[in-house]
């Protein structure tokens, strides 16, 4: 299979190492895609940096990475409605009045407990990874910052429950895309087959459950504890110096003057959107149906159309639905005039313009790291260590290695579950264990890389410095790692 041997790795290796000296992320992701295109231009700097003005133009050539920027700017929308509508402060001041009556009490419950309804917020947006980033960001940042919990361990709650909910909860692109994959491995009912595979994702499992064990014991370690220990002893929600992703009035707005403040203009919005999703999947995959299929029973033609529906075109279409149910709900409350929602709607949308550039960047990184072969070449240097007992290992630790290099765990699922699943039938390991170490060795290299949208996106909708972000979060990343990696090194050799 063509790369191109260690040159392959040296992008994603550069855009890392200048991300942590500059703190400058989207520099660094630009400078690693140029880096690729000289490396694909055997060493021509001027076809190199054209090559790398095409990559990004090209980003748009693909409908589904057209899609994805677009519901992610929308969502900048959704945000602005439901902000400016009272409805965030609605929620907050419902969430404030339940919490001050224990506060004076037992103040330091009520800062598990405001946390914990973070984790639960996110939990329950299993939409998109970077929609629930975004939203539980937005929502709690206030929240935290009154109670004194540093943005960091925001950053770190939100960005622990983004990927890994969405791959556990699978009415979303997240189980579409997988599914998809699976069929092309030949599997008949590829639905089945990642169901039976998520009991071992241990990965998400652990991640999000590592959560609530941090929060609810406060045993924080490593870079986290310094900035709890900031944030309580001084006040200080993040570190004197340092530089936020993005500012935070950019998707902040207040409440219109003279608005009630009522929480319902924040959970109906959303909860369309959430709503939408798996009958959207549905919609999108229902004209897949062949003839012979329309005479299987129903339930059996809704799982064909969710496996088979468009992800992205289904994202979108439910962001799209929960704005104008939430345009229409306002203009009813005569909270907003027609004029107001046009001007709120650009107004969001321009918000999050930043996270459109880094969804166009960490496409383009993407595709030059595919175009260099450095997942393939990443798998053939393992080859060596095979043996059936190991292959869930391995898988998992090539998967990692992938995702963290490359910053993106949907590349890695295309990688290694064309390679793990031939692999494991060939030597007759499970194959169950096999997909489901590629799924979380993916979501968990995704979830330690700093060049990972997901990861940039956490920094931004907390307003949190991103190596700051990366730093608290890596030793509870890596602490679930370690212990994923045992399993399924233990569970190879008994399974």
């Amino acid at each position: 299979m063509e790369h191109f041997s260690f040159w392959s790795v040296l992008p994603p290796i550069f855009a890392i190492g200048l991300a942590f000296i500059t703190r400058q992320v989207f520099a660094s992701l630009l400078f690693g895609i140029w880096t690729g295109w000289i490396i694909l231009s055997h060493g021509n700097f001027l076809q190199g940096t054209l090559g790398t003005i095409q990559a990004l133009v090209a980003v748009f050539e693909d409908n589904g990475n057209t899609r994805t920027i677009m519901f992610s700017c929308l969502v900048g929308a959704l945000i602005a409605f439901i902000q400016h509508s009272g409805g965030v402060a609605g929620f907050i001041a419902f969430v404030n009045k339940k919490l001050s009556k224990m506060e004076s009490a037992n103040p330091k419950k009520t800062r598990i407990i405001v946390q914990l309804l973070a984790w639960i917020t996110g939990t329950l947006i299993f939409v998109e990874s970077s929609i629930n980033a975004l939203t539980v960001g937005s929502i709690y940042r206030p929240i935290f910052d009154k109670m004194k919990i540093p943005r960091e361990k925001l950053a770190y709650i939100a960005d622990s429950i983004s990927a890994p909910t969405c791959i556990l909860i699978p009415l979303n692109a997240w189980g579409a895309y997988i599914m998809g994959l699976l069929a092309a491995q030949g599997f008949a009912n590829p639905f089945t087959m990642m169901i039976k595979s998520f009991p071992f994702n241990f990965y998400p499992i652990l991640a999000m459950i590592f959560v609530v064990v941090v929060i609810i014991t406060q045993k924080d370690f490593g870079p986290m504890k310094k900035a709890e220990e900031r944030a309580q002893k001084e006040g200080k929600v993040i570190r004197d110096g340092a530089t936020p992703l993005i500012s935070s009035d950019v998707i902040s707005l207040e409440p219109k003057a003279g608005v009630k403040h009522k929480p319902i203009n924040m959970i109906l919005p959303i909860g369309i959107m959430v709503g939408m999703m798996p009958f959207m999947l549905i919609y999108t995959g229902w004209g897949k149906l062949t003839q012979e299929m329309l005479q299987l029973p129903l339930w059996e033609q809704v799982l064909f159309a969710l496996g088979n529906g468009s992800g992205s075109s289904s994202v979108l279409y439910s962001v799209l639905s929960a704005i104008f149910f939430s345009g229409f709900m306002y203009a009813g409350q005569k909270i907003f005039k027609f004029s107001e929602i046009v001007d709120l709607f650009f107004k969001g949308v321009s918000g999050l313009i930043p996270l459109a550039l880094l969804m166009m960047l960490a496409f383009a990184i993407g595709a030059v790291c595919k175009n260099l072969g450095t997942g393939i070449y990443i798998a053939e240097i393992s080859k060596s260590w095979l043996s059936p007992s190991l292959v869930p290992f391995i898988i998992f630790v090539v998967g990692c290695v992938i995702a963290f290099s490359t910053g993106t765990s949907w590349g890695t699922f295309a990688i290694m579950i064309p390679i793990g699943i031939p692999m494991a039938q060939a030597l007759d390991a499970n194959i169950y264990l096999t997909i489901a170490a590629a799924l979380g060795g993916g979501v968990f290299g995704d979830h330690c890389s700093p060049i990972s949208d997901t990861t940039i996106i956490s920094s931004m909708a907390c307003a949190s410095d991103h190596l700051d972000h990366v730093k608290t979060q890596l030793p509870y990343a890596l602490t679930a790692g370690f212990i994923t990696a045992m399993i399924y090194l233990g569970l190879g050799i008994i399974m």
